[in-house]
């Protein structure tokens, strides 16, 4: 996966809290291939996003001009509660965005954005609040992330700290899910492999 240093992005103000994975993307699209050619980007946000004729909400803000090609969503509590599906994170990554900020996440969307790349950034719910606010006045405006300080620079440079696992923040730093983890140990996993047939040579 792609390693997550910084983000300098444009970041939508997300007001909803509470927003389920299914209002992420609904669950008549998690049988739908995703590879190369086939991007989940159209399903992010889907009944919110578009009517039933499939024409765009002009209400729903990531149908808005500034916000469109935002990298960042600041949104309220709860984000990503509810089923545990994976595919929420494969449509807010298709779509572009790679950070979520938010005063609490459901632990396992949580989980699921940090095993395929993104960055979810928890920051108390006045900061999250004052972060909207900042964004709604100024639209398109972007938002800054470091990961190895552990900062987020809103629009008026003001910084705020935030915590995240050391150990998942030098996966996310190297760009290693779980099986990424595993082969960049894979000297050292023939080692003990060759050993430990040499002193038991009766298993080959």
């Amino acid at each position: 996966m792609t390693p997550f240093i910084s983000l300098n992005a444009v970041a939508v103000p997300f007001d909803m809290a509470n927003v389920d994975t299914d209002r992420i993307i609904p669950v008549r699209f998690l049988r739908k291939l995703r590879d190369l050619a086939h991007s989940y980007e159209g399903y992010l946000f889907h009944d919110m996003r578009f009517d039933p004729t499939g024409a765009e909400r002009p209400e729903f803000i990531l149908n808005q001009t500034p916000w469109r090609q935002a990298g960042i969503l600041v949104a309220d509590t709860n984000f990503g509660c509810g089923s545990s599906r994976e595919g929420a994170v494969y449509a807010l990554l298709d779509y572009g965005i790679r950070a979520v900020i938010a005063p609490s996440f459901g632990d396992i969307h949580y989980a699921n954005e940090l095993q395929n790349g993104m960055l979810p950034v928890t920051l108390p719910d006045e900061i999250c609040n004052h972060l909207r606010a900042q964004l709604h006045a100024q639209p398109g405006a972007h938002l800054q992330i470091d990961l190895p300080t552990q900062i987020v620079t809103d629009t008026d440079g003001e910084t705020h700290p935030f915590m995240i696992d050391p150990v998942y923040k030098e996966r996310l730093l190297q760009g290693l899910d779980d099986v990424g983890l595993v082969l960049a140990q894979n000297s050292q996993i023939e080692a003990f492999e060759q050993a430990y047939h040499r002193q038991h040579p009766w298993l080959a």
